[in-house]
């Protein structure tokens, strides 16, 4: 292992915030856009529901969310989201659970250990893989997360979803959502929070029915108790007033409106497919860095299901492969320092249960001039640690 001499870039990112969750801010923002919060009144008064249902309403429009879809603010951000769906929607019919990153390993973990189902097919892939979506049996529902924010693999279509099926499919989409062009009729329950591609605040999730789940909703009763914050029906009645702003709990409204500016933000400059073209961007500058790059790769192998969001790296170095996971990782927080340290890069570590590598977020609030600024530095801090490991080597 040889120690290589490289000078510190010249250019910095302007912002060096690429955190996979909170995510950073839209560009320009600044406090001042929580001026006209609802604050010190109740939510559930007139002008409270006028900005929850504002909410509601500009994702509806953003996302081209179908007329018969029903779309709600829910507690808990995505995970909230997601339990919510499972817990309500789960075991009328058999479920084939999908997980080849961590949050997507903990939607199979709670339908086997929490709702305890009787009838579930786990299927399971490696980091920087996906399962075999040929063997997914759609008229049994599955869960499964558009985009593995731990993984940097995302599925890469909804080719596998049969129009005719006969199960609900259960889209975790948090790190999906402003950022691809979602097939709203293939997907019968989406999930996602704020604080992901709109770079708004955490706390709160949303919560997308087809008209197929809706009627599951209605129909089916599970038998298990339900939590209050939970409960979509009341006797046999959807409660219909959650999709129109009225809240299952007490919501922030310092987040609904930092909500609000972010999304009147994404239509001021073109709505959908421009995040999804700034997301693009993101992903070809590493990629263009990647192609020319000989110590690092994707961590997600297959080209057709690289994220354009939760961008994963893995180092191929032979030696530093050969390496414990102790010491990878202790080598890749020592890059991770050096990074934060030179005000470069924040929060770019991989995920804690993922392999050693790094992971950059390309959401379409980060600017792709700052993520190619970015990759120089990431060749510097490579050659620092790998040079410091030599000296210690010698």
């Amino acid at each position: 292992m040889k120690a290589k001499i490289m000078n510190k870039p010249s250019q910095k990112p302007n912002n060096p915030k690429f955190s996979s969750g909170p995510c950073a801010k839209r560009p320009g923002w600044s406090p001042a856009i929580l001026d006209d919060a609802w604050l010190g009144r109740s939510h559930r008064a007139g002008g409270g529901k006028k900005k929850l249902k504002e909410v509601i309403d500009l994702q509806v429009e953003l996302l081209g969310i179908p007329e018969g879809y029903r779309c709600a603010i829910v507690p808990a951000s995505d995970t909230g989201a997601v339990e919510i769906a499972m817990w309500n929607l789960l075991g009328e019919r058999g479920v084939d659970m999908l997980g080849w990153e961590s949050f997507g390993l903990d939607w199979c973990k709670d339908a086997t250990d929490q709702l305890k189902l009787k009838d579930v097919n786990i299927m399971k892939a490696d980091y920087g893989h996906i399962p075999d979506l040929s063997k997914v049996d759609t008229d049994r529902d599955v869960v499964f997360t558009w985009n593995g924010t731990t993984s940097g693999a995302c599925v890469p279509n909804a080719d596998w979803i049969k129009d005719d099926r006969k199960g609900l499919t259960i889209c975790d989409a948090t790190s999906a959502i402003f950022a691809y062009d979602l097939p709203w009729e293939k997907l019968d329950v989406v999930t996602w929070s704020w604080q992901k591609v709109l770079g708004s605040e955490a706390a709160h999730g949303m919560l997308v029915l087809s008209p197929r789940a809706a009627e599951r909703l209605q129909k089916f009763r599970p038998d298990r108790p339900l939590p209050k914050i939970f409960r979509l029906t009341k006797g046999d009645q959807i409660i219909e007033g959650v999709f129109k702003g009225e809240t299952l709990n007490t919501p922030s409204m310092l987040a609904v409106e930092d909500c609000l500016d972010s999304l009147k933000w994404v239509k001021s400059i073109g709505g959908l497919q421009k995040m999804i073209q700034r997301s693009q961007d993101n992903l070809k500058a590493v990629r263009d860095w990647v192609s020319k790059t000989d110590w690092i790769e994707f961590l997600a192998e297959d080209k057709d299901t690289i994220s354009c969001t939760s961008i994963c790296l893995k180092i191929t170095d032979s030696w530093f492969q050969e390496k414990s996971d102790e010491d990878r990782l202790a080598f890749v927080k020592g890059m991770v320092k050096m990074l934060e340290a030179e005000g470069v890069a924040y929060d770019v570590a991989s995920y804690r249960a993922a392999p050693a590598g790094i992971r950059i977020w390309g959401g379409g609030t980060v600017e792709s001039s700052d993520t190619a600024a970015l990759m120089p530095w990431l060749d510097w801090a490579y050659a620092e640690a790998k040079g410091a490991e030599a000296q210690k080597a010698a």
